[in-house]
């Protein structure tokens, strides 16, 4: 059976600002529909084949083991009832062809520590891909992977428009205002928490180092790190708002990430015509 690349998911962190409308539920096991918004995540990468997933727990990492031990294809799946609810028959399968390992990579550890802590499971690999567990997008990941083989770079990730509520504001000492932009409009972009990486990257991080941080300028240093600027759909899940926002899209069947739904999803505007720029 065929996996594609492996998938390294970040699903230990504390999801502080989440937790007081999420109860006890980890951040990556906060529903949006009827699945966890991991489980979108991870649909996202096996719907462009890559289904080996290396899940890297923390906090509550019973609750997102006892999930997958659970597992109910039903509820996303049609299926035939018969036999007075005796028999059950599925017509369509999610996580049948998914290969999941989960490893636990400490309560408090930071994401360079986790990566760190996965690193048997990925150091023999070509490339593997990495991802926060919390946001959802519809980039196109084939063309992304595609140009980062041929550029032959250590890391690359995605960058988009920030989605921060409110304007930025210039001024001077004296109070008065220069320029008052929208985030959306203005020069900015963040890490859109989509990583593509080569295994010589695990060597550029050393013991308490974040992974965006340290490791990072140094591979910036080098010239081996870049990024894929997006302007289609991208979305996290931080606050109660965030989850409001994909779960109303979900409701009225206008998710954009759900690319597995949709054959002419994942065909918007990457900068530069598709190619990534060199940090």
């Amino acid at each position: 059976m065929l996996f594609g690349m492996k998938v390294v998911l970040f699903c230990g962190g504390l999801g502080l600002r989440l937790r007081e409308h999420a109860g006890s539920l980890p951040k990556p096991m906060v529903p949006v529909g009827y699945r966890p918004i991991l489980w979108h995540v991870m649909k996202y990468y096996a719907h462009f084949g890559h289904k080996d997933f290396v899940l890297c727990l923390g906090y509550k990492a019973d609750v997102i083991k006892r999930y997958f031990l659970d597992y109910n294809e039903a509820h996303s799946n049609d299926f035939v009832l018969s036999d007075g609810g005796r028999s059950l028959e599925l017509l369509s399968s999610d996580i049948d062809d998914w290969r999941i390992t989960f490893v636990d990579t400490g309560l408090h550890a930071n994401i360079g520590q986790r990566l760190l802590a996965v690193r048997e499971h990925v150091q023999d690999e070509e490339m593997f891909l990495a991802s926060y567990s919390d946001c959802v997008c519809d980039a196109p990941l084939p063309r992304l992977i595609e140009d980062f083989r041929r550029r032959g770079k250590v890391g690359a990730f995605l960058s988009v428009p920030p989605v921060v509520p409110g304007h930025f504001i210039s001024s001077r000492q004296n109070g008065l205002v220069d320029s008052i932009t929208s985030p959306r409009d203005s020069a900015l972009w963040v890490n859109g928490g989509y990583f593509i990486f080569r295994p010589e990257l695990l060597d550029h991080i050393q013991d308490g180092d974040e992974l965006v941080v340290e490791p990072f300028e140094r591979l910036i240093a080098r010239r081996q790190l870049m990024t894929f600027p997006y302007e289609g759909f991208w979305a996290p899940m931080d606050t109660l708002r965030d989850r409001q926002r994909l779960e109303s899209l979900f409701e009225r069947g206008r998710a954009p990430w759900a690319v597995w739904d949709d054959q002419d999803a994942a065909e918007a505007v990457l900068d530069l015509s598709g190619t990534g720029r060199v940090l």
